[in-house]
């Protein structure tokens, strides 16, 4: 799955006066944020430690999440689905808030980032622990996701994944 980012209004700012001046390697990376498409894309076309600059733009509040999109064709050996959890389409919009409380799931999301990630996860479970609701929440477990697969692997990030990002 990638996710896909768009502009916020600051970023749109940043571009049309850079009033905030960021550095170059991060000015063109948002530049390169058009909404459509996903970070797999942006990572390939941002040089250097790409995703660290798409993680401060996207904490900076430069650019924010719209989607997850599904990979562009389905794996043979997909070994996920047998869990009940029929394929979970990608929506550009937000899913149904799951029936658990918000604080709980939010407090274990941030203490399994946390727990896998060490320093490296600090930002988004900061985001996380500031979410008050479903709609601030989601980007962030989405985010989390992410890294986590990037950098603890598929296994790690279906767990989070099963345990916080599908329907219970």
């Amino acid at each position: 799955m990638g996710t896909v980012y768009r502009k916020t209004d600051k970023g749109q700012a940043e571009i049309t006066t850079r009033q905030f001046q960021l550095p170059m390697k991060l000015r063109s990376a948002l530049i390169m944020v058009d909404g459509k498409r996903t970070d797999e894309d942006l990572l390939r076309m941002i040089p250097g430690q790409a995703q660290e600059v798409l993680q401060t733009l996207l904490n900076e509040g430069f650019i924010e999440v719209v989607a997850v999109a599904a990979p562009p064709r389905p794996s043979s050996s997909s070994s996920r689905p047998p869990e009940g959890a029929a394929s979970k389409p990608a929506t550009p919009g937000l899913p149904p808030a799951p029936s658990r409380p918000l604080d709980q799931m939010r407090t274990q999301a941030v203490r399994f980032v946390v727990e896998q990630l060490g320093p490296l996860g600090d930002d988004i479970a900061i985001r996380m622990e500031k979410a008050r609701s479903w709609p601030d929440l989601h980007p962030a477990l989405v985010i989390a996701h992410r890294l986590l697969a990037d950098n603890r692997g598929a296994a790690t990030a279906d767990a989070f994944k099963a345990a916080f990002l599908t329907a219970e």
